[in-house]
């Protein structure tokens, strides 16, 4: 019988992206390991540090009972629920219905698909920030979305400009995305911010989702949820995440919060969707939520304190410049004018100091002259990856 394997075209959909810029470039980077060149990677945002002891121990006790291992509610189980409840009622002190206000998630990225399949028609527009997390903008594009760029300037302090914004037509736009702490240009929250976006969707009728996992790492100060603002719920929407706060990143454990209609609608994209997530891993994550300040900072914050005042090093040896005042797990630079591009810099970087560094182009076009340095290195690795690039 004749193949016609060869007339099988993928999904009209895959036209509107590309693989993701890391899944393609860690291929090269494994293959300059493969030869011996010992690459050391400054890009991913993956922590190396564990979770807390306790949080361990509580996965493997779990796990032994041997009625742990069935499935589990989508709307997961009240435990993790109750915890995440108490987690933003401690450091923010937003209260959440457990019951009805809070959607376990297996990591936030799920969360970009729930929302959208949740709430945005094929057609519909988004907001998406540029530069912003580039998933924001490829699942949007996946499922049948138009994205609407908004800009995020370094005078600005790379915060939304609310005059441009009301100058667009909003009249199909469904959903915003945010994200403060911010990935990848480290601008801290603001309480006004959170005010204005809380105005700005009331008046459009728009949601606006807030990311929000960076408010532990490296932010002095009060940490801010934009469910603070009065009648936030009504309108937004906040993701959090344990991969950076916890240390738990290949856990795949997240939450979102809003009002109960909200919740209900996510469920029902969830529901059809996954099967709910491994109980011990659910016990171990609430158990997680009861870390101690002094874990925090021990484990988390103080470590990556001491890999940023390498990267500063780093940043200034590149002749690049910083805001020393920049939050998160990452250090943002602009590139000096001399190269004609960031590839220039990154490129040579990474096949001649043998250093891999993130070009800011993959967040949008307002990123094509910066590089963003990721604190999830070993110090060591640090210091040798200076050495490396004193030599170039």
């Amino acid at each position: 019988m004749e193949s016609k394997a060869f007339n099988i075209r993928p999904a009209d959909r895959l036209a509107d992206v590309t693989e993701y810029y890391f899944s393609r470039k860690l291929k090269e980077v494994a293959a300059m390991n493969a030869e011996g060149k010992d690459v050391i990677s400054l890009a991913i945002g993956s922590p190396d540090m564990p979770p807390s002891p306790e949080t361990v121990e509580t996965l493997c006790e779990e796990a032994r009972k041997p009625t742990a291992h069935g499935y589990q509610p989508t709307i997961g189980i009240p435990e993790l629920r109750r915890a995440m409840s108490g987690f933003y009622k401690r450091w923010y002190g937003v209260d959440l219905d457990p019951s009805s206000e809070i959607q376990p998630l297996i990591g936030s990225k799920e969360g970009i698909l729930h929302v959208t399949l949740a709430f945005v028609n094929v057609g519909d527009e988004v907001l998406v920030p540029n530069p912003g997390y580039p998933t924001y903008t490829s699942l949007s594009k996946l499922l049948g979305a138009k994205i609407v760029n908004y800009d995020l300037l370094p005078e600005n302090d790379w915060q939304p400009d609310f005059e441009q914004l009301e100058k667009m037509d909003l009249s199909r736009v469904k959903l915003m995305w945010t994200n403060y702490p911010n990935m990848p240009t480290g601008a801290r929250a603001r309480r006004e911010t959170y005010e204005r976006l809380v105005q700005f969707a009331l008046r459009h009728g728009i949601i606006v989702v807030n990311d929000n996992p960076y408010s532990f790492i490296l932010n002095e100060g009060e940490r801010l949820s934009i469910l603070q603002v009065p009648r936030a719920k009504e309108c937004c929407i906040e993701f959090n995440s344990m991969s950076k706060s916890h240390n738990m990143p290949g856990w795949r454990v997240g939450m979102l919060a809003t009002n109960a209609q909200f919740v209900g609608w996510i469920l029902k994209v969830k529901s059809n969707v996954d099967s709910g997530t491994f109980r011990a891993l659910q016990l171990a994550a609430a158990k997680a939520y009861d870390n101690t300040d002094l874990w925090h900072r021990l484990a988390n914050v103080d470590i990556y304190a001491g890999r940023r005042r390498l990267a500063e090093e780093i940043m200034r040896l590149l002749e690049c410049q910083f805001d020393p005042k920049q939050t998160g797990m990452f250090l943002w630079g602009r590139i000096p004018d001399k190269y004609n591009d960031v590839e220039e810099l990154t490129e040579r970087v990474l096949h001649e100091a043998r250093v891999f560094i993130t070009p800011g182009f993959i967040f949008g076009s307002n990123g094509k002259r910066y590089i963003r340095i990721s604190l999830c290195a070993k110090e060591d690795k640090f210091v040798e990856a200076l050495e490396r690039i004193k030599r170039l």
